[in-house]
């Protein structure tokens, strides 16, 4: 039998924007909450068709080689900082999910 190594994703799905210039404050500044994390951006804000449930905004799929490291970035000092702008101007949904490759 194979052995699968374990990862983790984190999913964001933006499903409304209430303050416009909160939202782009985090986005100009997210980037370097990411130093220092080993990170693939799987998908980030493209080409969406909605299947089920009330459409959203957009959605980001972020991989990290473990539940830690994804929960590390999550809850690090530089991502919470800017996440509060995050917080601040939109609604969003977030999760972490393992998965295998």
């Amino acid at each position: 039998m194979k052995d699968f190594k374990m990862e983790a994703f984190v999913v964001f799905t933006r499903e409304e924007t209430t303050d416009p210039e909160e939202l782009a404050t985090y986005s100009a500044g997210v980037g370097p909450s990411f130093d220092g994390h080993d990170v693939t951006f799987l998908a980030a804000y493209g080409a969406m068709e909605h299947l089920e449930g009330p459409p959203v905004e957009g959605a980001v799929i972020l991989r990290f080689p473990t539940m830690q490291a994804a929960r590390d970035w999550y809850h690090s000092p530089a991502y919470q900082t800017i996440a509060a702008h995050r917080f601040a101007g939109s609604r969003y949904r977030a999760f972490v999910i393992e998965g295998r490759r």
